[in-house]
């Protein structure tokens, strides 16, 4: 049964949206999401109105999640032994990853609460233990990697690099958006394929996902 305080939340947004357990591509997670059969209607202007106001970020898995998903459990060694945040957290799915690759903290830190909640749900149906946060910026400076998927989509969030190294040693940023990306403190680690679901149909340019990397301290 989906989580009470996430159904209720989507079903205020949506009506007769339904929360499902949902398999990943290509990812041995899964996690709570709206299901696909309401996104592959036309929507009200209400629902639009209230989905605009609020949007429910945390009941999709965005691309650049996955992305970094898979990227963690394909390359492991940026987080066993190591405390993680995931900034921005959403479902929880990047800091999920982490703790399955062998992560010994990971924080899912989202201004949300609705998203905690959803990370909440979604690392129990992936038998891991997370820690939770809703102020980056009153956490301490304690972390050896924070981890950004899918915040950049705003570029009123891209000073938000400057910061993350204020928090952790090492930045590991996962974008699907920004172009022109371009920051002195970050290098490009490659390009990936993935794809948001329930699938929005979103343009191809938006299922390639950009990896970066920044460090206090040169590697």
């Amino acid at each position: 049964m989906a989580p009470a305080p996430l159904q209720q939340a989507l079903s205020e947004l949506l009506g007769d949206a339904q929360l499902v357990v949902s398999d990943l591509p290509e990812c041995a997670l899964r996690l709570w999401l709206i299901d696909a059969q309401n996104m592959d209607r036309a929507f009200s202007s209400e629902e639009t109105r209230r989905i605009l106001h609020e949007p429910p970020y945390w009941s999709f898995c965005w691309a650049s999640g996955l992305a970094m998903a898979r990227y963690l459990d394909e390359h492991r060694h940026w987080v066993e032994g190591k405390r993680v945040l995931d900034f921005g957290a959403g479902s929880g799915i990047a800091g999920i990853a982490a703790a399955k690759a062998g992560a010994l903290e990971v924080v899912a830190c989202d201004l949300d609460p609705l998203a905690l909640h959803a990370c909440r749900a979604n690392a129990e149906l992936n038998e891991v233990e997370l820690s939770y946060s809703s102020d980056f910026f009153q956490e301490a400076d304690r972390f050896d990697l924070i981890l950004v998927a899918d915040v950049l989509y705003d570029r009123a969030n891209l000073p938000l690099l400057d910061e993350f190294l204020s928090r952790g040693q090492q930045a590991l940023v996962a974008d699907s958006r920004v172009r022109d990306f371009s920051h002195p403190l970050y290098r490009s680690l490659g390009v990936l394929d993935a794809l948001t679901l329930p699938d929005l149909a979103e343009p191809h340019e938006f299922r390639r996902v950009s990896l970066y990397h920044a460090s206090r301290q040169p590697l």
